[in-house]
């Protein structure tokens, strides 16, 4: 006899499940998914974008001047640390979150530096 090949085909989502799932998520994520071409895109541009805000909140609060192991180190375990954030991101506003904190800090940095340049500039 011949081999029995199966074909795996994942069931089309009811449209009032889809829409469900679509009304609880927070807004950038769900235009993601909701724009995006498949889900898989939309789950890695979500993951990239939580990375990507992460890193900038880090580098303009809390980074210090360290070696490059250690920063290879504190990027590693941001990454991992960033898979679990992206799994709170679908339902949670975490990457408005990160935005509301990246404007704070530039913010923050931004006349922090007019400061020092007009310290300078008072101290000549």
């Amino acid at each position: 006899m011949g081999e029995l090949n199966v074909i795996q085909v994942a069931a089309p989502a009811n449209a009032g499940e889809t829409e469900f799932v679509f009304s609880r998520m927070a807004g950038i994520t769900r235009f993601l998914y909701e724009n995006l071409p498949s889900y898989n895109m939309a789950g890695y541009a979500v993951f990239i974008l939580v990375f990507l805000l992460s890193t900038l909140v880090y580098k303009l609060g809390f980074a210090k001047k360290l070696k490059m192991s250690q920063n290879i180190v504190i990027y590693v375990f941001l990454f991992v640390g960033c898979i679990m954030l992206t799994f709170l991101a679908l339902f949670l506003p975490m990457v408005e979150g990160l935005i509301v904190a990246a404007l704070i800090l530039i913010l923050y940095k931004t006349r922090l530096w007019r400061e020092k340049r007009e310290e300078q500039r008072a101290a000549n």
